[in-house]
């Protein structure tokens, strides 16, 4: 993909009412999403609410507005078996902003395959979250799980892709990159 041109869009990730009892700091994550989705809508950036198929109802701080794609999918891909791609291509997206639960899942997969299909991503890394675990769990505690996928974000590499992380607060839907990203520090070591 080559674009002469640039257009993000904001992706939100399985941010259900049956998924909110698993979240790690569900409040605080909704309420950074929240905050990033107005400014969006504000700047006429897309919002994408992506809901896995059977876990209830977007959280209602998080719900699309009328108008915007919201795309039901069955697994974790958020590409796979559902309307995603032809929804960025009608909406001539470029780069996919992600936010959403969880990290090491859904989040993961649809931010690897963004980048596969051939779209700029930026990983926001204090609005996704992953699931709390037992006491004595052989996974990562949550927030250590969370900096890892960020840091893996921070240095990973991709033909042609520009790949950032970026704290909500540093997102900026008025003013292109010099890629044609939405600007944000380049700080912390960022490939793009």
């Amino acid at each position: 993909m080559s674009p002469t041109f640039h257009r993000a869009a904001l992706m939100v990730i399985d941010m259900q009412d049956d998924m909110r009892p698993l979240m790690h700091r569900p409040a605080r994550t909704i309420a950074v999403i929240a905050e990033l989705s107005a400014r969006a809508r504000a700047m006429d950036v897309p919002v994408i609410t992506v809901r896995q198929r059977g876990c209830g109802d977007v959280l209602p701080e998080l719900a699309p507005h009328a108008g915007e794609p919201v795309v039901t999918k069955s697994s974790a891909d958020a590409f796979l078996d559902t309307d995603l791609g032809s929804t960025l291509t009608r909406l001539a997206v470029t780069e996919l902003l992600i936010t959403g639960f969880a990290t090491e899942n859904c989040v993961e997969t649809t931010a690897r395959r963004s980048l596969s299909e051939g779209y700029d991503l930026t990983l926001v890394s204090d609005a996704h979250t992953t699931s709390l675990r037992p006491a004595g769990s052989a996974f990562a505690p949550p927030d250590q799980a969370i900096a890892h996928h960020n840091e893996i974000y921070r240095h990973i590499d991709f033909p042609a892709r520009s790949i950032r992380v970026l704290p909500a607060a540093e997102v900026d839907f008025g003013v292109p990159s010099s890629r044609g990203g939405v600007r944000g520090s380049l700080a912390g070591g960022c490939v793009g």
